[in-house]
């Protein structure tokens, strides 16, 4: 199984790194709405690029930009309730920036991506989400949540 091709039970396997003084870690909560997951996007750039003096017009930077965005908006349409929010978390790791979604649908997992008809106009989200991210998958802690996760390679001379 290659890295990109890691979900469902095999990602289960992949816990959230715990926080470590020496990492950056960043914590919140925005509203499900498509308000909330365009804040979480311009959010995670800001901070990554706070994080990392990379400049925003990096491949990395992009790279974040896009994975937080699908992942939120994802959380928004597909795993959001009235009333509920969702949760984004932003950990620095060594060699990598985890991006974290967590929204209150368990029962929803996302579906493995697979090539979509040219004329199709949605389904692509998860396709950018592998194409883009060293690694990725789910995790479901409980029965009211569940958390997309990726992971973003840093490259420093992005």
């Amino acid at each position: 199984m290659t890295q990109h091709q890691l979900t469902g039970e095999a990602a289960q396997s992949v816990p959230t790194p715990a926080p470590d003084p020496t990492h950056h870690h960043l914590t919140l909560r925005l509203s499900s709405t498509r308000r909330g997951a365009r804040l979480a996007r311009q959010l995670a750039v800001q901070q990554f690029t706070e994080w990392t003096g990379l400049p925003y017009d990096s491949d990395a930077a992009r790279a974040v930009a896009l994975v937080t965005a699908e992942l939120a908006a994802n959380a928004v349409r597909h795993g959001g309730l009235p009333g509920r929010d969702f949760r984004l978390v932003l950990l620095l790791l060594p060699h990598t920036l985890r991006i974290e979604v967590t929204d209150t649908r368990p029962e929803r997992l996302p579906v493995r991506p697979a090539a979509q008809p040219v004329d199709e106009t949605s389904g692509r989200g998860l396709l950018l989400v592998q194409a883009c991210a060293e690694r990725w998958g789910w995790t479901i802690r409980d029965a009211f949540t569940k958390t997309v996760w990726a992971e973003v390679q840093i490259h420093p001379a992005s």
